[in-house]
Order: C-alpha cells, then sequence, then structure tokens
C-alpha cells in the first residue's frame, strides 16, 4: 500500500499516457432521456456531494450504438462507504470487486469506485487471475484498468459529454474490437474476458483486432480457473444477448465451447443435435428481440436434451426401467454441467420438469392427456416438443395433435383421444368373502401400479 502511494505521489505532474477525449453530443448523439432516471439521479445526487460520476461502460456503447441497454453502471470517485451514505435504498456488495447497489423503485444501478492500476502487490493465482482488487484509483486509472477500448467510455448526464481514454467511440465506428492492453496479459487477469469478446463481436457485429483472436485458443485452457457461479453468469449472458447463434458459431471456431459446455461437442456431432440446438438458440434470439420472455431452464434442457437422450437408451439396453432411467440419465447429466456451470437449484428443477413430460407426450389415450395440459409447465414442455419436430426427431402430427388438444373444449378433446393401448390396470375381483366367510388372497391382492409416468 506504501508502495502504491508513493507511486501515485510521483507519477502528478506527469503527463498523461491516455489524454482523454470530451466529446460533445453532436458527435456521439447520446440524448439525456435516453439514459434512464434511475442512472440520472445517481449520478447528480454525487455530484451535488462533491463526486465525480458518470454513466459508464456497457451502457454508453450500447447507446452510441444504437441499442436500448439493458442496465446502467455508474463509476465514481466516492468509496462505497460514502455512496452508501447518500443513499437510503443502497447496499455494498461483493469481496472480489466491492461495488454498490443503488436502488430507484424498480431499478438498480451498480454504482463502481474508480480502481487504481494492477501491480506486484494486486492479490493474482497461480495463472495470473485477480482474487482482490479494492484500490481505489483515478479515472484515467479505471479507464485503463476496464477491458475493451468500447467499453472504457464515460458519459456525464450533466455536460452531455462522453470522456473516452483509448479512442472507444472511433472503434466503434470502425466496427472493430480493441482490447486495453496486452491482451494476454488481460486474459489472464480474467479469463471471462475471452467469452466477453466473442459476445459482444457478435452483439456488435465487430471485428476482433488480431491481437485480441490471436491469443484465445491457446488460452481457451484458463476457462477452467474461473469459478462456476461467474461461468453460470456469463454462459446467461451469451445466450440471451440475443445473438446466441452467432455466439456459438464464434465459440466453436475459437475453440471456446469446451470451457462452457463440455458436452456441446458431443451433442453437435449428432446431425438432428446440431439441428436441434441451432433450432432452439435461434428461437431464443428471436423472442429476445422481439422482448418475449425467456427461460434459462428452457434453454439449457434444449442443450443437453441429446445427451440425456444418449444416457437414457444405453441405461434402457442395459435392462433398467424407462422412468428410473431416464430420472437417472437426467441426474447424470446435470451434475457433469455442474461441475463447471453452477446451474441454480431452481433452473434445474425447471430443465427437469421439461425433461421428465416428453414421455407423457406419447400417451394420446384413457385421462393422461387431460392430467398433462394441466401441468405447470406444459406450455414449455409443448415448446420443447415443438422443436423436436422441427429438427425431425418427434413426429410433426404429435406436436400438432396436442396444440390442437390444448385448445379444444371438453367435447371435442374427448372425441380426440386415441385408443388407450397402454398397459391396463388389473381389476380386483369381488371377494366371496360373504359367502364363505374365508378370504380368498389372489382375489384380495392390491392391483398392479400403472406404469404411466406421471
Amino acid at each position: 500500500m506504501i508502495r502504491k502511494l508513493l507511486r501515485r505521489v510521483f507519477k502528478r505532474g506527469e503527463p498523461s499516457p491516455h489524454p482523454v477525449e470530451a466529446i460533445e453530443a453532436g458527435r456521439h448523439g447520446i440524448r439525456p432521456e435516453q439514459v434512464s432516471p434511475g442512472a440520472r439521479r445517481t449520478c447528480a445526487a454525487l455530484q451535488e456531494a462533491g463526486h465525480q460520476a458518470y454513466v459508464v461502460g456497457g451502457a454508453v456503447r450500447d447507446l452510441i450504438a444504437g441499442i436500448a441497454p439493458k442496465d446502467y453502471d455508474v463509476a465514481t470517485d466516492a468509496t462505497p462507504d460514502q455512496v452508501r451514505a447518500l443513499f437510503r435504498r443502497s447496499r455494498i456488495i461483493g469481496r472480489r470487486f466491492q461495488i454498490v447497489h443503488v436502488m430507484h423503485g424498480a431499478e438498480t444501478i451498480e454504482v463502481s469506485t474508480f480502481r487504481a492500476a494492477h501491480d506486484a502487490d494486486t492479490l493474482k493465482d497461480e495463472h495470473g487471475r485477480v482474487l482482490r482488487d479494492n484500490v481505489w484509483g483515478t479515472m484515467e486509472e479505471d479507464a485503463a484498468r476496464r477491458d475493451f477500448t468500447i467499453n472504457a467510455l464515460y458519459y456525464d448526464p450533466t455536460s452531455g459529454r462522453v470522456f473516452d481514454y483509448h479512442h472507444g467511440v472511433r472503434d466503434l465506428q470502425r466496427k472493430t474490437l480493441r482490447m486495453i492492453g496486452d491482451p494476454r496479459s488481460r486474459y489472464r487477469e480474467d479469463p471471462v474476458r475471452m467469452l466477453r469478446a466473442v459476445r459482444l463481436s457478435a452483439k456488435l457485429d465487430l471485428r476482433l483486432d488480431p491481437q485480441v483472436q490471436a491469443p484465445i485458443r491457446e488460452m481457451a485452457e484458463l476457462i477452467e480457473n474461473v469459478p462456476a457461479a461467474r461461468l453460470f453468469d456469463e454462459m446467461l449472458k451469451l445466450l440471451f444477448s440475443g445473438h446466441a447463434v452467432e455466439c456459438l458459431k464464434r465459440l466453436r471456431a475459437d475453440g471456446l465451447h469446451h470451457g462452457l459446455l463440455p458436452l456441446l461437442d458431443v451433442i453437435l456431432e449428432q446431425p438432428l443435435g446440431e439441428k436441434f440446438v441451432m433450432l432452439a438458440l435461434a428461437d431464443t434470439d428471436r423472442r429476445v428481440r422481439e422482448g418475449r420472455r425467456t427461460s434459462p431452464g428452457f434453454l439449457f434442457a434444449t442443450l443437453l436434451w441429446h445427451e440425456v437422450l444418449a444416457n437414457w437408451e444405453t441405461r434402457k439396453k442395459n435392462g433398467e426401467l424407462p422412468v428410473p432411467a431416464l430420472h437417472a440419465a437426467m441426474d447424470e447429466v446435470l451434475d457433469v454441467q455442474g461441475e463447471k456451470l453452477a446451474i441454480t437449484r431452481r433452473i434445474a428443477g425447471d430443465i427437469k420438469d421439461i425433461w421428465l413430460l416428453q414421455p407423457r407426450f406419447e400417451k394420446r389415450g384413457g385421462r393422461a392427456p387431460f392430467r398433462l395440459i394441466e401441468q405447470e409447465r406444459f406450455r414449455a414442455a409443448w415448446d420443447f416438443l415443438r422443436l423436436r419436430a422441427e429438427s425431425g426427431e418427434a413426429p410433426q402430427e404429435l406436436a400438432d395433435w396436442w396444440a390442437a388438444f390444448e385448445q379444444a373444449g371438453n367435447a371435442e378433446r374427448e372425441a380426440m383421444l386415441k385408443p388407450d393401448t397402454g398397459p391396463k390396470k388389473r381389476r380386483r375381483r369381488r371377494s366371496n368373502a360373504k359367502k364363505t366367510g374365508v378370504g380368498d388372497s389372489t382375489d384380495a391382492a392390491s392391483p398392479a401400479p400403472s406404469s404411466e409416468a406421471e
């Protein structure tokens, strides 16, 4: 800490290696009303208290690119404790990077303090990944700490200017993704940057700078060192970016898919599997772009379905009963993924619900269809069946039948029922106990359980 303080003191007065460019509103195109009210109020409150405060990073980048930001971050010279003291509805979170969540109604603004540059005192693991980093710095140091030039942009809602230290606006205009600093060192500090490079290039239709792309394939194994929860968060951002199909293509081209879904290679080697996955990703991209609801459970269910199918078939061939075999296959596949991706218990439950309902679509006789359409996950399971039919894995007639059955009235549903060819329950024969006074143990036996997977 003392060495850092001395270095910072002696640096004062030296010319800045990255002179900031203040870009006026007429050049960057951001209008104040485009910025969320919560972000504007957060910056205003911090500035009124005597602090620097700017909307920063992805929100500024997206606004300049003509994309509506999903969330807003604010960077300031105020410490987390100072930020917390200014906002009644706020809380400090994080250990590796301490930040403050400031709530304005339903909107949450993430406020971070300017970070200092890394040095020999920065705590890292044996691979070079930064483990703890709560040393505050200047706005210039904070800009140098950011990953890509297009993310090192600071917008002041009060003056309307964008402060650009690394020519990020120019790179956006030139459709190029460049790294701040040496890409190899930056990837070691945080391997997730490799995934982020793929996601941003697909989302914004950017060309990766050769220096950014060249090390990715040889350094892809560093992804194995990323905590599972953080990798899962990045995976969700990638899959729900609205450009998941393009992201997957780029992940495969750069050899990064191994670190995301270890079984994805096996899935994509199967013709039906690849078609099914691509249809599911395209469907999700369409829903994201239309602003419709999406489900992580549904998408992960599609990505892993063919691994479950293969595992299930193997177990049935080995003599296991179908329903227990399906449960065991699901658990095994999710356990393998859980070693790398911290899939939450709730999402894992959604995935299993969708998978378990698939065999029940085969039963179109008796009361089974009526029970199935009452299931909470019926609609998601039917969407899953629809994708299976489109990929050629399931009969299109089956998906169409269930769509019509759901929309039909009770009388129409009764007429649609297929002959029930499944195993029948044994009827209990009337006991002769009243006549003989003696119960026949065979006649009084309990009926055999139904084989329906409910």
